[in-house]
Order: structure tokens, then sequence, then C-alpha cells
């Protein structure tokens, strides 16, 4: 007997229905294996904080990143970042398929399932106390790495962790920004020497690193320090004599060169201690230098002059009118330049470096190798 229309319609509409329900399946299903790490925690200074310093003013007098120009070319509204758009931590969500991280200190119910970013603009790598016992004036910013651990364990023991460890530290990317910067910057006009900040900041990055590690953390990416005087404040400052064959600063590049080589150094000992974990060392240093190399490759055509600043030649750069101030003004392509306020970078300098280190070999082992590694291990 032939069948009804009425269970022809029954049939076609049951088996529209299958196919909707196999496809939203296998959707969800790629896109859960999509995903190698189902949280991040992130640590740093400004280059890495997506708005712990929300209500703060910034590092080196830079006016509110709650306020525009800050994050207009990409989130067109108050980001609480240091740049006109995304970072590099927010690259590597994007990446992994995450949303970006929420600032623990404005955490709400519910944002934190996926991470939380523990970095702070301004922050220092040797603790608040040190600063203030060699009256270093210039640090406005109390919290240090110390402070950011802490915040780390608290939130841990909300999270309900068994003597501050987490079962799912297995399925968790420990991003360790650059850190340490300020530190050097704070000591200027003091008698402490380079070499003193140098021990003292590796120590106190060591101990945190040592304090993940010890807690379980398997998968590590620890940045090391970008060419520091390639930055425009670091140009406004020198004497013109005092430029590398790049035309940076020789003496900060120095100094952020023999900071990364210890750093690096001590990333070596942590693998022989913790063979279990992949710790790998992201190059800021060089991926910066090969940009400076070749800009037009990279879209750039501006190399020291600042995006957002002054108005005042040569670098568009003045202390006294930076990025976010009233007289301040913002160019209008900040993609074709490679420093937004003097400090920090664009967005498009950091999608750049944030390339380098997550598909290209600027980063020891390189990010695929954690990635396969994560794989094999489930």
């Amino acid at each position: 007997m032939a069948p009804s229309m009425t269970t022809i319609t029954l049939i076609t509409i049951y088996t529209f229905s299958l196919l909707v329900s196999i496809t939203s399946c296998a959707a969800s299903t790629v896109e859960e294996t999509s995903r190698p790490f189902k949280k991040i925690y992130a640590f740093g200074d400004s280059f890495t904080d997506t708005g712990n310093t929300k209500n703060a003013e910034g590092p080196s007098g830079f006016g509110h990143v709650s306020n525009s120009p800050y994050g207009t070319t990409f989130f067109n509204h108050s980001t609480n970042r240091y740049s006109d758009g995304r970072l590099v931590i927010d690259f590597v969500t994007e990446s992994l398929n995450l949303p970006y991280l929420p600032p623990y200190l404005h955490l709400k119910k519910g944002n934190d399932t996926f991470g939380v970013n523990f970095a702070v603009a301004g922050s220092t790598a040797i603790n608040h106390a040190f600063f203030v016992m060699n009256n270093l004036s210039l640090d406005i910013t109390p919290q240090s790495i110390q402070t950011q651990m802490l915040w780390f364990n608290r939130y841990l023991q909300k999270q309900g962790c068994v003597e501050s460890k987490c079962n799912d530290f297995d399925e968790t990317l420990f991003w360790f920004g650059e850190i340490g910067v300020n530190d050097y910057a704070y000591r200027l006009g003091s008698t402490i020497s380079n070499d003193t900040i140098r021990k003292l900041a590796i120590s106190s990055v060591s101990g945190a690193l040592q304090t993940l590690l010890q807690k379980g953390a398997k998968y590590i990416v620890v940045e090391g320090f970008p060419p520091t005087g390639c930055l425009t404040l670091a140009m406004y400052l020198a004497s013109e004599d005092d430029r590398d064959e790049i035309g940076c600063v020789k003496s900060a590049n120095d100094e952020s060169n023999a900071h990364n080589l210890l750093l690096q150094s001590k990333i070596q000992e942590f693998r022989k201690q913790y063979p279990h974990a992949v710790i790998v060392y992201a190059d800021y240093w060089e991926a910066y230098r090969t940009v400076m190399k070749n800009p037009a490759k990279y879209g750039f055509k501006d190399l020291f002059t600042v995006c957002c600043g002054s108005g005042e030649p040569p670098y568009n750069f003045s202390v006294f009118a930076t990025c976010g101030t009233p007289n301040a003004t913002v160019c209008t392509s900040p993609s074709h330049y490679i420093n937004w306020d003097g400090v920090h970078l664009t967005e498009a300098m950091y999608k750049v470096v944030s390339n380098m280190f997550l598909q290209g070999n600027f980063t020891q082992p390189p990010f695929n190798f954690l990635l396969e590694t994560k794989e094999r291990h489930g």
C-alpha cells in the first residue's frame, strides 16, 4: 500500500530533524576537539594586562586606558588594554578557540570558565617593597609577580582546589607574559646597578615559575623581553649616539638581551628539573628585531614614531602629552605603526609577533610541539 501524504510528510520532518541533530552534534564535537586547552591562566605586565588596571592610571604617566583612543581599532569601545586593539594574549586565545581572558580584579560570575588574566600594567618582577625601601619614586604600581601569584592562589582556593592543586592543570595553558622591564625603568637615577636588578628580577620570576610547576602545571609559555631600546620612550630619552645596528638604543637593548640570556638559562634548568612539563620560551627579542630589519614585509612604515602622541617631532611623542591625555592626537592608520603610545605596541605589531610565536620559529621548542605533546597525552 502506498504511504499517505501525511506519512511522507512526517518521515520528511523526522529525517530533517535527525539530520539537524546529527549536524549540530558534529559541529559541537568539532568545536570541542578544536580546543587544545580548556583554560588559560596569564601573568605579566601591560603587554599582557586585559583590564586589571581598569580604574587606575597607567604606567609612566599614560592616560586612563578606559578612555578612547585605547582599543578603538578592534573593540571600538573602552578596552582596558594598552594598545589600539588586541594584545598577544588575545591572539593566543583566538588561535585556541577560547574567549578573551577576563581580568582577575573584575571577574563576574561565570566569565572565568575558560581562564583568568592576572597580569597588571606597571607590575614589576621584584617585590614592591624593594622599590619603596630604595626610594624609587617612579614606581606607581604596587603589584609585582608575587602579587599575581597571591591572587592566583586565592583564586584556586575559591575554586576548591585540594591543597592548591587543580585536576584540570593537564588541560590548562599557562601564559607567562614578559615582566621585569618596569624594574629596570624604575631604577633610573638611582645607584642600583642593572646587574642587581637582573639578578633579583630573574630570581623572582624563577620563583613564580617554580610555584606553577610545583602545583602541577604541564604546559607553560614564557615570554622574554622585547628589544626595549626600540620603544619610542627609550629613543626619546637616550642620546643620539647611543644606537645599535638596527637604529635602536644600544644600552637598553644590551640590557634586555642580558636579561633574556639569564632567563633562558633558568628555563633550561627547569626543563631538567621538571621533565614532565613542556616549557616554551617565546623569543620576543628576535621576533621584534626581525620586523625591524624588514618592516615593509609586515606592512609597517613607521618604526619609532608613535601613532597616539603629542605631535612633537621627531617621534610624535612627549612625556608631557602622552596617549590618553587631552593634548594627544591619533594617527589615521595604526596598522602602519609599530609603536602605539611610546611604550606599548599597536595591535598590528602584536598580531605579527603572536603569529611568529604560534606559527613561526620564534619559540623554543616550537609552539606546535607543545600542541602535539598535549594531543598525545589527551
